[in-house]
């Protein structure tokens, strides 16, 4: 339902079958502590939910065999893997191609949403929270993570261009992205 002359690609198949068999407790625990450190330098992320600041968002990329429960809990977030369907009060679903480019700015949502690129179940004024507080903080995760490395920061943001530039994904925002 992409353009065909620029369709989102596809998460690498390693990756997905990768996430068929890696215990996802460790993964849901690292991306808490991530999320809880993106909080931290991001106040009015969680601020701007307003009203849905304490609800459950189901982020469905539909291209692996997982699904992310984000639980913002009033500025100490909480997400978790899971292999199977979870309930929340908005789901949003998409390639993850889609999704990080919704969050790193290189796709319209509205585009996506109207072409079914992207698909809004649920509370659909929740979801239009999220995507504005995500949209106002400008987010880059790559640049959020390279500054967690420390002294690697600058071998990891080239790891990041590097498999970006392999993959497809958008793993940073296109105005900071690092050239391989």
């Amino acid at each position: 339902m992409s353009d065909p002359q620029n369709p989102i690609p596809q998460c690498p198949v390693v990756m997905a079958t990768a996430l068929r068999f890696v215990p996802l407790a460790p993964l849901s625990v690292s991306l808490t502590a991530f999320s809880r450190k993106i909080t931290r330098k991001h106040p009015d992320l969680f601020n701007r939910l307003g009203e849905y600041s304490r609800v459950a968002f189901v982020l469905d990329p539909t291209d692996l065999p997982v699904v992310v429960l984000l639980e913002p809990n009033g500025g100490a977030p909480r997400i978790r893997l899971c292999r199977r369907r979870v309930a929340g009060a908005a789901r949003i679903s998409g390639p993850l191609a889609a999704l990080l480019g919704l969050v790193h700015g290189a796709f319209d949502g509205d585009a996506l949403f109207f072409s079914r690129d992207l698909v809004i179940e649920g509370d659909t004024a929740a979801a239009l929270a999220l995507r504005n507080a995500i949209d106002d903080a400008e987010l880059d995760l790559a640049h959020e993570a390279a500054a967690l490395s420390g002294p690697l920061a600058r071998p990891f943001e080239q790891l990041i261009a590097f498999v970006e530039l392999r993959t497809g994904l958008c793993l940073t925002r296109p105005e900071d992205a690092v050239q391989w």
